[in-house]
């Protein structure tokens, strides 16, 4: 990161401006300091003078008459802008809020920038350089959060779509985001994954795969099962003019109807199956013999190594297609078991309270077991003999279906990559201000995450930039944006055109990793 220091001379008295870049020397093998001098300071009003090859420019812009300066931070603005152009999203902006888009990019790029309440904007607006130009007030969000109607909105998400999708596959995941709001009709208690005891609302989104960019977003009520989503997600996709898609889904959203569904609507799919089901064990029981060959082993990421193996399967009245991948790992049974475990005492403490979930009565009948007694009264106990006999055979198996890729190691491959998904969310929520909702009206809360969800793409843009580059992959998206502050644009009315302050070292890393050049 870089930072900004002062070293005062003693000889001269003047006190000079130093941008410091701290880097690790891989020679040495310790901590090292760049320094490059952008200036000195005025000693009377603490501004930045700049170095002599820009100093022309503004002595004459300073000694004509009625010429006026302003500063304002332009590093990531500029960023920003790079983005904007390489993604085409102030176009597609444009095309579907004519009149709002500056002001909707504004707030974007502050959302990027800060990740707070939507009120600090007014001041980061009035010192920043921002496509609005102008002061945004908390009054004029407010109304523009109320003035993204619907059809605006999912129009975009259309041609967003369209955009992103460019036959890649598209990673589909839920999270959830809490709320103190009491009035709004889509907060409710369900199944909280920050585990706190709120209101919420869920938020089911799709994500390229290669890309890393979030490609479409639902708001749904917070009572919601993941499970129950999928389907009409699928059909809202659909009344978007979309088409068929390849999806990439977790355990969590298989169901029978969910891929009849997809096989109905013709879309591609790879899915983790749950344990526990009998027809996912007997296909299991079919690879027990021969998974552990040599010839069924293969490796990823250097480090880590499965054995797998593949069987044609045919699913449903219809006979469709599918390609069950069964994946086994000796070293992971020993952790599944565990988890195993832990859902057995959770589901038996279900069972207890009377607090039953429909989606565990199959886990219920088979691993425990229901006695009512006279004299004692209720009792669970623990099925023995079906515990055993899926931890000798079914711990350390993992089981992907799929009905368009036929290796074992793509399919794996392809569902791994679902990964992204986590980061996103994470950034949603610890970057962009999202883990709580501040907005309590269901119409200012539907435009504040469409601001979001712009703001998620900017952000996944900037993470695989920078990912893709040597020297910035160990930074964060939230230390490009700090580090790019110091850059300022120093404007001057008239004829004299604008200056901007010298570049430290790792701005101009940054600045060339995102295609920047400046003219001097």
């Amino acid at each position: 990161m870089s930072s900004i220091t002062h070293h005062y001379n003693k000889s001269t008295g003047t006190t000079y401006v130093y941008s410091v870049e701290s880097y690790w020397d891989k020679k040495k093998k310790a901590p090292r300091n760049r320094q490059v001098c952008i200036g000195k300071l005025d000693p009377a009003t603490g501004a930045v003078i700049p170095t002599r090859r820009r100093r022309k420019i503004i002595e004459r812009a300073v000694a004509a008459p009625s010429v006026s300066a302003a500063c304002k931070v332009a590093g990531p603005y500029l960023v920003l802008e790079s983005i904007s152009e390489k993604h085409g999203i102030r176009e597609l902006l444009k095309q579907c809020f004519p009149e709002d888009c500056d002001l909707i990019s504004s707030l974007v790029y502050f959302i990027v920038q800060k990740g707070v309440a939507l009120s600090r904007a007014e001041a980061w607006s009035a010192g920043t350089a921002h496509p609005f130009g102008d002061v945004i007030t908390s009054q004029r969000i407010s109304e523009l959060l109320r003035r993204l109607t619907e059809d605006s909105r999912q129009r975009f998400m259309s041609l967003w779509l369209a955009k992103a999708l460019e036959h890649d596959y598209l990673c589909y995941d839920i999270t959830s985001v809490s709320s103190y709001a009491r009035g709004n009709e889509y907060t409710k208690f369900g199944y909280n994954r920050d585990n706190d005891s709120l209101r919420q609302i869920n938020l089911a989104m799709l994500f390229g795969r290669k890309s890393g960019l979030p490609a479409y977003y639902r708001r749904l009520p917070g009572n919601i099962s993941d499970v129950a989503t999928l389907k009409t997600t699928v059909k809202s996709l659909d009344f978007l003019g979309g088409a068929p898609m390849r999806f990439v889904l977790d355990r969590g959203f298989h169901s029978e109807s969910n891929i009849n569904e997809l096989y109905r609507r013709r879309h591609k799919f790879t899915i983790a199956l749950p344990g526990g089901r009998k027809w996912v064990e007997k296909i299991i029981d079919g690879h027990l013999d021969t998974i552990a060959s040599p010839d069924n082993y293969i490796t990823f990421d250097k480090d880590e190594a499965v054995h797998a193996s593949t069987e044609l399967h045919k699913w449903g009245e219809g006979n469709h297609r599918a390609y069950m991948h069964v994946f086994y790992n000796a070293e992971r049974a020993a952790s599944d078991f565990d988890t195993f475990t832990r859902k057995l005492i959770a589901y038996k403490n279900e069972l207890e309270t009377g607090k039953t979930v429909e989606q565990h009565d199959e886990f219920y009948q088979r691993y425990l077991i229901v006695k009512e007694t006279p004299k004692r009264g209720r009792r669970i106990l623990f099925n023995e003999s079906e515990i055993q006999k899926y931890r000798k055979k079914y711990s350390g198996f993992f089981r992907v279906m799929s009905n368009t890729i036929k290796n074992a190691s793509r399919a794996l491959e392809v569902y791994r990559a679902k990964d992204i998904v986590e980061n996103c969310f994470d950034d949603l929520k610890n970057h962009l201000d999202m883990k709580r909702l501040r907005v309590h009206d269901s119409a200012a809360m539907d435009g504040r995450l469409f601001l979001q969800f712009i703001a998620l793409i900017y952000i996944s843009s900037i993470r695989g930039t920078i990912k893709a580059n040597e020297k910035l992959k160990y930074m964060t998206t939230r230390e490009v944006m700090e580090d790019m502050e110091t850059l300022v644009e120093i404007k001057y009315s008239g004829r004299y055109g604008e200056v901007f302050t010298e570049r430290s070292p790792i701005q101009r890393h940054i600045m060339s990793a995102f295609g920047l050049n400046l003219s001097t």
